[in-house]
């Protein structure tokens, strides 16, 4: 199973552009602002259905362009798989239309209709985030690598973000003295319901990577804490006034927190950028692994010029992982390049 073509149209810096990848290694070399890691984001569009980067859709259509498309040929044994994703502004020759819309041989779906077909594990400098950044971005990882493997989970967290924005709402209501708490009844239950989903299966990831991480040399003085913000119905009455003050909801899933330490320092505040990259990888690792074991399919990596991140030892790591996957490389030193002895290699000029 791999990425056998990917065909870019008005996406990004992209006018037209048409690449076929091998089943191993594939490295995109060129210089800086050529284009490289935007290859990478229609991947992961294809695979994931949304941007690692883009805080706006319309971020990836190209300049002057009213429509951007990404189109991959997916192999699987002897089938192949068309799957495309259009991205817009959200009005097209003047009518107001979906900001995205996804295909899968030539049938319009969901985006939740993408999740798991080719899972993707992505790595890029600026991911060293997940350990110095906001827990936000330690729930996010958890969001999109479960919801890869899990439809359960995938349903619940959709769920659970919707009830909780409707929730919100109600209380500022309540606040403003327009209705009264009882229109809070039924999203309390919706939250209650999926939340509980959520938590329980955040916590089987997290003991499923210290679990990993207890069992390798290289990462065994790293463990995750999952800190999760519970919720019941005595939460939400413990909260109740507190809630309606601020006008929104203060426990749950979305206020859930993961520390990352080593030999007990939490690495976000006492880690130095050595270390914290470390654990990045660390993470990585175990994402690839989980995903792998839940989903029963080989994840294809995307390595973002990270190699001038790493030490000898940790890129030794990372070229073994390479191993019996599909894996695009991004890089602009010839060094780097060279250290994939059979990948085939893309030029961008």
């Amino acid at each position: 199973m791999g990425i056998r073509k990917l065909k870019l149209t008005d996406f990004r810096n992209y006018q037209e552009k048409e690449i076929e990848f091998g089943d191993g290694v594939n490295v995109i070399f060129g210089e800086n602002a050529k284009g490289k890691t935007n290859l990478l984001e229609a991947v992961y569009l294809i695979s994931i259905g949304e941007s690692f980067r883009a805080r706006r859709t319309e971020e990836m259509v190209r300049f002057g362009a009213e429509l951007g498309k990404v189109k991959a040929d997916i192999a699987w044994e002897k089938d192949i798989q068309e799957i495309e994703v259009m991205v817009n502004g959200g009005m097209i020759m003047g009518k107001v239309v979906n900001k995205r819309k996804y295909l899968i041989d030539g049938v319009s779906r969901r985006r939740n209709d993408l999740l798991g077909l080719t899972p993707v594990v992505i790595f890029r400098p600026e991911d060293v985030e997940l350990v110095s950044g906001s827990a936000d971005v330690r729930r996010k990882f958890m969001d999109r690598l479960l919801s890869q493997v899990d439809k359960v989970y995938e349903n619940s967290i959709s769920t659970y973000e919707q009830a909780l924005r409707r929730r919100n709402k109600v209380l500022d209501a309540i606040r403003e003295g327009s209705v009264s708490r009882y229109a809070l009844t039924f999203w309390d239950g919706l939250l209650i319901k999926h939340g509980g989903v959520v938590s329980e299966k955040r916590s089987e990831l997290i003991q499923y990577i210290n679990d990993l991480f207890a069992k390798s040399e290289l990462f065994k003085n790293i463990k995750l804490i999952y800190e999760a913000s519970a919720i019941s119905e005595s939460r939400l009455t413990q909260y109740k006034d507190a809630e309606v003050a601020v006008g929104y909801t203060l426990v749950g899933p979305h206020k859930d927190e993961v520390i990352i330490k080593e030999k007990e320092r939490d690495l976000s505040t006492y880690g130095s950028r050595g270390e914290q990259r470390m654990a990045v990888l660390a993470l990585k690792m175990g994402e690839i692994y989980f995903i792998e074991e839940r989903g029963k399919k080989k994840a294809l990596l995307l390595l973002d010029d990270i190699f001038s991140e790493l030490d000898s030892v940790h890129k030794q790591e990372v070229l073994r992982v390479t191993e019996g996957r599909q894996v695009i490389v991004t890089t602009a030193d010839e060094d780097d390049a060279k250290m994939f002895k059979r990948a085939k290699r893309v030029d961008l000029t």
